[in-house]
Formats: C-alpha cells, structure tokens, sequence
C-alpha cells in the first residue's frame, strides 16, 4: 500500500536524524512523487539532504525548485545559499542568505551562513599569493593571451608583454608592486584628509582620485563622497558611491565598506528631500552590516516621510466633501461607511475637531465605545470648548459603565457650557448627569425600603463624604421646611453636583425616583 506524501516526508526526516542520507533521498523523493500538488517543503528537505552528502549541483537544484515554488519563504534561499557555498560561488550565497533575511530578519540560518561566507571572503582577500604563481605556471600563457580575441589587441603592446615576462619569471613581484600603490594611494588618501579637515573640498577631491586612480580601493571613492557631500553636490556624490558599490562588489570589498556606501548615498538623497530614496538606500545599508546610527536614521526618515506624507495630503475642500458624505451615510444607517468617510476627513484636515466627533457618533453605533471615547478626546483636545464632544464622550463611558468618568466629563461639559455657549446644551448634560448617576446605584435587585436605600447608599464613599459635609446638612435641613430653596442652592455647580449624587443614590427622594 502506497503510503501519503505526509508519511513519506516524516520517513524521511527520521532518515536524515539518523544521517542515512541516502535512504532519506529516496523517501523525499517518493514524497514529491505522491504529492498532489508541488510542495516547497520537501524540495528543501531534499536539498538539505544533498548538500549533507556534499553533492551541492543536486542540492541547488532543489532548492531553486523549492523557491520557484514558494518565492516568499525564506529557509527556501538559506538551502540556496548553503548550495552555493558549498560551490564555492561565494557572491552568489551572499545574495541568497541576504534574500533570506530580506523575508524573514530573524532568520538566523541566513545570517549564520551570512557571516560565514563573509568570514571565507576575507580569508580569500587577505591571500598574499592571490593564485598567481598557478596562473603564470602556464608555460603557453603569453601565446594565449596573443591569441585571444579579447586579448589581442592589448598583447601588441611591447610593454605590456614584457611586463607579464616579468611577472611570470615573478609572481610575487606582483604583490610587490600592489603594495607600492596602496602605499602612493595612502599617502594621497592622508593629504586628502588634510584637505577635507581644512574645508579645502576640491583639493580633497583631487587628492582622493588620485589615490583611486594608483589603487583601487573603494574607502577612497567614499571619501571623495564625503568631500562632494560637503560641497553640497549631492546628485554627484550619489554618482560617486554608485561607482563604489559597483566596484566594492567586484573587487569583493567589505561589507562594511559597502555599508557605508549605502548609509552615504542614504544621507545624500535625503538632503535632496527623496525621502523615499534615503530610505531605500539607508535599508540596503543596514542589510550589508547592521549599526544603531543607521538604524536610527532610517526610523527617523520614515517618521518623517510618514508626516510629510500626511502633511500633504490635507485638503479642506475634499475634507468638506468626505464630512458630508459621512453625514449621509450616517443618516441612512451605514455606519461603517459613515467611519470610513469620517475617517477620510480626519486625514484632509487633521486639526478639525468635528471629524474625530462625528466619527465617534459612528462608531459608537458600531457599539465600539473604547474607540469613540478615544476619538472623543481628540476632538477635545483640538477643541476644548467643543461640546458636542463633551456630550458624546459621556454617552460612550456610560455605555461602559465608567459612571464617574461620565459624571466629571459632563461637569466640564456643564462650566465649558455656561462659559462659552450660554447653557444652549444645560438640559442635555443634565439629563445625561442624572442617567449616569441613577445607573451608577442601580440596585441589583428591586423594591427596597427607604432603609434599604439608605443603607446601600451609605456604603459608597463618595456619598459618606457627601452626607458629613455640614453645607450641605444645612441644606438638606434647610429644604425639609422650604422645598424651593433646593433649586436656588443648586444654582452651585458644586452643590448641584452634591445633591444629584444624593438624589441618584436615592438619600433625597424625588418624583422621578
């Protein structure tokens, strides 16, 4: 009986644990067989399994396979770049452990691998012999290159020859002579430096061709960038660390060097105000060798650009437009609509508080209240005189059952109110006051005595403090003879605040109770 593919890959998995790679080969490959449908998976076990075995062609077929299939999974490019390495393509596992954590940046096989082929990079640069002695061991080398279509031309050159003579009696003479120039290019380098400290820029500029011009290496093309940096040409300092990228990577330069390459032309877009360009260049810096300085730019440029972004997208007109969209989906019943346009309101003009207010009335009707509430304060805090706001945030805490919360947002609401609108919207808050108030000692059960109220209302802390205020036992014993005096005392916004307490606990018994 033929067995799932499933079955065949967990078979195939305890093979590999028991490094019998070969009965493991044969059980992948049944799985991919009775699959149904191509799987990723086991294209990857198999890989795995080949580059064990040392046989890495096989290996990195199947994990080119396995990333055709899935191209968005990133162990599919550590199977690809552990293939590569083992090659020996160094360039080409960087770009696949990269790939790798570009999907996924806690990857750490691909950053394992990562580092590794790095560490094997600068073992092979710091070679001194550079396999010249094997090239110019070939005794028919000088016929060959003469032969060369690509070759000929420069092999007419008398000198030219006489220099390979040369070096094929002496390949170290080579070396030799590399070393001469980076020591000419360092000493140009250093004045070049001196020059830059000076703000003498074009002296420092010419300073550092020369220095690329007797060596390549790539740390004096940065600096020339830094010097045209400096100068305030951006776009040719740009062209300058294009230059140093593309040839760090065929030079096989440090991926800290090339990092900074990166950072710079980061650096340079973003005084061009491309935004989005810095961004991108301050990712691939960080992509070659990770550093908090970067870091901290590329969040910043974002934040940035995000605000930029925002800034720009603000329209009165069309904010106009989206209110009174919102408006009629609201009035139809479509509240999640009506959110939606508000919300398109609130991005065309940020500082306007009706937005965050209408768009808590929507979402209120949604029953999202937290939501509404948040809303509510950012309508305030554009508008502290905004009472509409006021009223709605306090709807929304009495819906939650924050009753307290309720009752000092209603008590701004009220002095906001008397201060700036004439008491227009008193009755309102008022109403309002009172539901909160009667909901906060709802009792649980009904029909109680008075006693039974009384004593209820006594547990509450506030109340306690309420009832030994000696104003307000004046009052109270002022209203048992003249009823009418009540409603002067409540008058006080701090009175009236105390009695509606008591009249909510039901300690002062009224007609509505």
């Amino acid at each position: 009986m033929s067995l799932s593919a499933d079955e065949y890959k967990q078979q195939g998995n305890t093979a590999f644990s028991s490094k019998e790679y070969e009965k493991a080969i044969d059980l992948f490959t049944k799985a991919i067989e009775v699959s149904e449908t191509p799987n990723h998976v086991l294209y990857s076990n198999r890989s795995a399994t080949y580059a064990s075995m040392k046989k890495f062609g096989e290996a990195l077929k199947d994990a080119d396979e396995c990333t055709k299939i899935n191209p968005t999974w990133s162990k599919g490019y550590n199977r690809k770049g552990a293939a590569h390495f083992g090659l020996g393509d160094l360039d080409e596992a960087e770009t696949a452990y990269k790939k790798a954590l570009e999907l996924d940046a806690n990857n750490k096989a691909a950053q394992d691998g990562l580092d590794q082929v790095r560490r094997t990079q600068e073992s092979r640069q710091a070679q001194p012999d550079l396999g010249l002695s094997k090239l110019f061991a070939d005794p028919n080398l000088i016929e060959n290159l003469k032969k060369n279509p690509k070759t000929t031309e420069l092999m007419k050159d008398p000198t030219l020859v006489a220099k390979l003579i040369g070096y094929k009696a002496n390949p170290q003479s080579i070396v030799d002579e590399e070393d001469k120039d980076k020591a000419e290019a360092d000493k140009a380098k250093a004045e070049g430096n001196k020059a830059y400290k000076a703000h003498n820029f074009d002296e420092a500029i010419a300073q550092y061709n020369k220095a690329w011009d007797l060596y390549k290496d790539i740390t004096y093309l940065n600096n020339r960038s830094a010097a045209e940096f400096e100068k305030g040409d951006y776009e040719t300092a740009i062209n300058t660390l294009t230059e140093a990228v593309e040839q760090g990577r065929d030079l096989r330069a440090d991926y800290k060097i090339i990092a900074k390459s990166f950072a710079r032309m980061g650096n340079s877009y973003y005084k061009l105000n491309d935004l989005n360009k810095a961004i991108e260049f301050y990712q691939k810096s960080l992509t070659e060798h990770r550093t908090a300085d970067i870091l901290t730019k590329l969040r910043n440029t974002e934040k940035e650009l995000k605000t930029k972004e925002a800034e720009e997208y603000i329209n009165p007109e069309k904010a106009e437009e989206a209110r009174l969209e919102g408006k009629e989906y609201f009035t139809k019943g479509d509240w999640p609509k009506a959110v939606e346009a508000y919300t398109e309101m609130i991005k065309r003009a940020p500082e306007d508080a009706r937005g965050y207010s209408n768009r808590a009335a929507a979402l209120a009707k949604l029953m999202s209240f937290p939501s509404a509430i948040e809303d509510c304060d950012k309508a305030i805090q554009k508008d502290p005189n905004f009472i509409r706001a006021y009223i709605r945030k306090a709807t929304a805490q009495i819906a939650v059952k924050e009753f307290s919360s309720a009752l000092e947002t209603l008590d701004i609401a009220r002095t906001k109110d008397a201060e700036t609108n004439n008491g227009t919207s008193a009755k309102e808050i008022d109403q309002l006051y009172y539901k909160a108030s009667a909901q906060r000692f709802q009792p649980a059960e009904g029909n109680e005595t008075p006693e039974q109220v009384y004593q209820r209302a006594m547990k509450d802390p506030e109340v306690q403090r309420i009832m030994q205020d000696p104003v307000i036992q004046s009052i109270l014993s002022q209203a048992q003879s003249d009823p009418a005096a009540l409603q002067e005392h409540m008058k006080n916004p701090e009175v009236f605040k105390k009695i509606q307490t008591l009249i909510a606990a039901g300690i002062i018994q009224t007609g509505r109770r």
